[in-house]
């Protein structure tokens, strides 16, 4: 595999200012996988389903190209989160959680899947997130993503596995958190210098784009203006997950520029994904349309 991604597959009912829906396909490993597989990786993806989950939405995974060896099917629901945005739709507000299967999963990566190119544990609780690193060995890239609750809950194991990876993507508010710094440059520097040497840190800054922390220095790309912000559900998952796709490709350690590339081809996947409710707008992606994009981005840049 070029890419194994382990996180959630779930059920989200989303409320925004533009759409609603219920019960539409979500869950990290899904947004992250769908972008991966759109880059040509091959991508297999670790999670639990329960026996509620829909004939068509696993063959819509499948169609998309990713490998479900590692996804199973437990008895009882499926994950199901419920969403609203307001506003400008910078966060949601959470208004239901039901775990269901998800609260007992337990990450178990196939056999055959056990030496990726990279491997992206997505938002899961610190300590699943480690065994995960125990039963994989990347030729490339560990990948990390988190989430505030657990800098708040389980910090200690937080650090430990964020010391074990070559690359952490996190939000601005994760970063002000863990450094205890309301200034983002002065708490990534502060975190960038927690990790292990060599270690990128990505900040995803939402519509004011990315920061990353590069060993040769520090380097920001913009988001991708558009008008049509639908659901920005997913949005940074779908980046996490065209991102490992791109340093899939690569060899050695990650230089400057292919992170800057990656970091470019991310934001563009996010700004699709913004622009359909739950997965329809990733799902919908043209290459074309992509590239396009991609060029427009550079000529604001560049």
């Amino acid at each position: 595999m070029d890419v194994i991604v382990v996180g959630s597959l779930a059920y989200d009912s989303i409320q925004t200012p533009a759409a609603h829906g219920q019960r539409l396909l979500g869950g990290s490993a899904t947004y992250a996988g769908l972008a991966s597989a759109a880059h040509g990786a091959s991508c297999g993806l670790v999670g639990v389903v329960g026996e509620d989950f829909r004939d068509e939405d696993r063959q819509l995974l499948v169609e998309a190209g990713l490998h479900l060896d590692g996804v199973v099917t437990a008895e009882g629901r499926t994950f199901h989160w419920e969403g609203e945005y307001s506003g400008a739709m910078g966060e949601a507000s959470t208004l239901n959680t039901e775990l269901n299967v998800f609260e007992a999963f337990d990450p178990k990566v196939p056999a055959a899947w056990t030496a990726p190119t990279v491997l992206f544990c997505a938002n899961l609780h610190p300590a699943l997130q480690s065994k995960v690193l125990e039963q994989c060995t990347p030729t490339r890239l560990r990948m990390l993503d988190s989430m505030n609750l657990w800098i708040d809950i389980a910090r200690p194991l937080l650090v430990e596995v964020l010391n074990r990876v070559d690359l952490v993507v996190l939000n601005d508010g994760e970063v002000r958190m863990l450094a205890g710094d309301a200034n983002l440059v002065r708490a990534a520097q502060w975190l960038h210098g927690e990790l292990r040497p060599g270690a990128i840190l990505v900040v995803k800054r939402g519509e004011h784009g990315v920061l990353a922390l590069h060993s040769s220095g520090m380097l920001h790309v913009p988001s991708v203006p558009s008008p049509g912000l639908v659901d920005p559900t997913g949005c940074g998952d779908s980046f996490a997950g065209t991102l490992a796709a791109h340093l899939s490709k690569g060899e050695g350690p990650v230089g400057r520029e292919e992170l800057r590339v990656g970091l470019e081809r991310a934001a563009v996947v996010a700004s699709f994904t913004l622009q359909g409710l739950g997965v329809s707008g990733l799902v919908a992606m043209e290459k074309d349309d992509r590239e396009g994009r991609l060029e427009a981005l550079r000529a604001l840049t560049r």
